[in-house]
């Protein structure tokens, strides 16, 4: 099977950047691209993780790890560049001598919704847009009533990540395995939520996400949303069973993956986030860990293999409650680093 979609070079719309912090202002090169959302943790110690974007500003950080309200702080991310961006000493994304991760994404092409003139959605949303890649950002005045809003995408998300930018409120995962009655908390290790008050009952379509009176999704105020539709050979959302066995289960992707983050929906378990970057090897076999609802430092590298990602997909390595719980349910979100076979029929292969 090949591509012809466009995406034959996943790493034109996202992309990992490692780097030894100093504590200094300084720029960071080599995303490839000027990114519109970065995430970025201090490997080596303990701190939160910071996440910025085009829409907000880049001054405006929230924390994948906890509920906070909106921060301003000009010492972390302090400006987007052609290919990455600005740091300033702040240690989550700069500690002196720390290492430290970045998942950038591209979106770019900004967009408007009035609601009451187009007729898509209830109230008025802003963003910007990556329709090739099926991802964008939205922005919108939350109302704690049934709402929706317009997306951006021109498709259905299988995902949607919001976050009061204004209270301190958890984050809101919408996930398509999930659906409506449901959400997860990225701040959270617990399992999925079933509450009806998260989307309002309204599943999300093509044009608008719908909003429910829950503050993870709609709280009073500012509000900002990531959203994200499957797109062959780049991106994947899905769920699979653990079998709680070294030889773990095994994930179709349809392309080898260069980040996966993942969480039980059945139980209590923490977030996991694997890139292709962060490996001792070098190799396919990934065995370091970053929990996107912790504060704490990456683990791992001497203990032991935690999943491969393969040339198709990935596959669990340790019978691990986070990773591999025999009979859990695990949702999942992939980005490739190559997809299974190009739009020139060059295949992709494990390292």
């Amino acid at each position: 099977m090949s591509y012809t979609n466009g995406l034959d070079k996943p790493s034109d719309y996202f992309n990992t950047v490692l780097y030894t912090g100093n504590g200094n202002q300084r720029n960071i090169t080599g995303v490839g691209f000027q990114p519109d959302w970065i995430w970025g943790k201090n490997r080596s110690a303990t701190g939160s993780h910071n996440v910025i974007d085009s829409v907000r500003g880049v001054s405006k950080i929230i924390y994948t790890n906890l509920n906070d309200a909106e921060a301003t702080d000009t010492s972390s991310f302090n400006a987007f560049g052609s290919d990455g961006f600005s740091v300033g000493s702040q240690s989550n994304v700069n500690g002196n001598g720390n290492s430290i991760v970045a998942w950038n994404w591209k979106a770019g092409t900004s967009f408007t919704n009035d609601a009451s003139a187009t007729g898509i959605g209830t109230i008025d949303s802003t963003g910007s847009v990556n329709t090739d890649a099926g991802f964008s950002i939205v922005k919108w005045v939350g109302t704690a009533s049934n709402a929706t809003i317009a997306h951006g995408l021109g498709t259905t998300p299988s995902v949607f990540i919001s976050k009061s930018m204004a209270g301190a409120h958890s984050w809101g995962v919408y996930h398509k395995s999930i659906g409506i009655g449901s959400t997860t908390l990225l701040n959270s290790n617990g399992a999925s939520d079933a509450d009806a008050t998260y989307y309002g009952g309204t599943s999300p379509t093509s044009t608008i996400m719908g909003l429910g009176t829950a503050n993870a999704t709609n709280a009073s105020g500012d509000m900002i949303g990531y959203a994200f539709a499957e797109k062959q050979g780049f991106s994947k959302f899905g769920s699979y069973i653990g079998n709680g066995n070294a030889d773990g289960t095994f994930t179709y992707l349809g392309f080898k993956p260069a980040f996966v983050i993942l969480k039980s929906s059945t139980s209590s378990a923490d977030w996991e986030l694997a890139d292709n970057k962060r490996t001792t090897s070098g190799g396919n076999v990934i065995d370091k860990e970053l929990r996107p609802n912790t504060s704490g430092a990456e683990t791992g590298g001497t203990d032991g293999r935690y999943i491969d990602f393969v040339s198709n997909g990935f596959k669990l390595r340790q019978a691990f409650g986070n990773w591999n719980g025999s009979g859990e349910t695990y949702i999942y979100m992939a980005f490739a680093e190559n997809p299974f076979v190009t739009s020139s029929g060059v295949p992709a292969c494990a390292k």
